[in-house]
């Protein structure tokens, strides 16, 4: 016999459809809210430069000028800058993960006198405005002769309490009885770190190693300051090269330049993004 369907089973029903209704709504307009400018730049960089001064505007480009990006490529060294982008964002960003759980380790697993009174004083760090050491750290690196060149740009910013924060955290939520295991089979405060806290912690180090390759990526103001030839200028730096050549590039020229800059971003997170979902569901099962 077919069970009936009374009601009060149908209310809910249309309550819960409703609900997923509204809330699906709720997010295509936040999506297109948050893509319409990344879909503007992009329409934007594909123009003429009688379309770029129409209004009202115009979304879609009659013809798409792809030449664009060729004109603005060969109005300013980009291919160095990109050289230059990636080896400061990979450098330091490896040095400020290998730093960071390091520190957070010692503050996590090691037991030592003063231990949290000492994390403390790490966590206060994060109330000083990173502007506050510009001047000291300008003035140590011309006294190395470190001006103008990749240490100088990376070193000052290798580590910071957020890393050493963030990985504690991680670090004192895995069961303790994991590393006394891994000390009883004989392994050292570096081996527990690489070959167990790691991996077990992966998400986390994923994230964060997100965070920094977007933060160190688009870096402007320390890399602008510290070096003083184009031949050592990062990307966001060289997006005021084409934005200062307003006689032979317009607007479209650097909306395409600004795409050269976010690409690499874009390929970067949707790589993380699904390793952070992999690494999330391998270790649900492995329970």
């Amino acid at each position: 016999m077919k069970a009936r369907v009374g009601p009060q089973h149908s209310a809910t029903a249309v309550r819960r459809a409703a609900g997923r209704l509204c809330s699906h709504a709720v997010l295509l307009a936040a999506a297109a809210a948050v893509g319409l400018p990344f879909f503007w730049m992009i329409a934007t960089s594909l123009k003429s430069d009688v379309e770029v001064g129409l209004f009202p505007p115009v979304w879609i480009p009659a013809s798409l000028q792809w030449n664009n990006f060729v004109e603005v490529w060969r109005a300013a060294p980009f291919g160095m800058f990109y050289v230059n982008s990636i080896v400061t964002t990979l450098s330091g960003l490896t040095l400020e993960i290998i730093i960071g759980a390091l520190s957070a380790y010692a503050f996590a697993r090691i037991e030592f006198p003063r231990r949290d009174a000492l994390f403390l004083v790490v966590l206060a760090t994060m109330m000083i405005p990173g502007e506050m050491a510009l001047v000291p750290n300008y003035l140590t690196l011309r006294h190395l002769g470190w001006i103008n060149t990749y240490p100088g740009i990376v070193i000052p910013y290798v580590s910071s309490a957020f890393g050493c924060f963030l990985l504690r955290q991680a670090f004192l939520a895995l069961p303790r009885e994991i590393f006394d295991a891994a000390k009883i089979d004989g392994a050292g405060h570096l081996r527990i770190l690489v070959s167990v806290a790691i991996p077990m912690v992966r998400p986390v180090v994923a994230t964060f190693a997100l965070f920094l390759f977007i933060a160190k990526w688009n870096a402007y103001l320390w890399p602008m300051i510290v070096t003083n030839t184009w031949s050592m200028r990062t990307l966001p730096i060289g997006l005021v090269l084409v934005r200062e050549a307003e006689g032979t590039l317009g607007w479209q020229h650097l909306m395409a330049a600004s795409l050269f800059v976010l690409l690499p971003i874009l390929i970067v997170f949707f790589i993380a993004q699904r390793q952070l979902i992999e690494g999330i569901a391998r270790g649900a099962v492995k329970g």
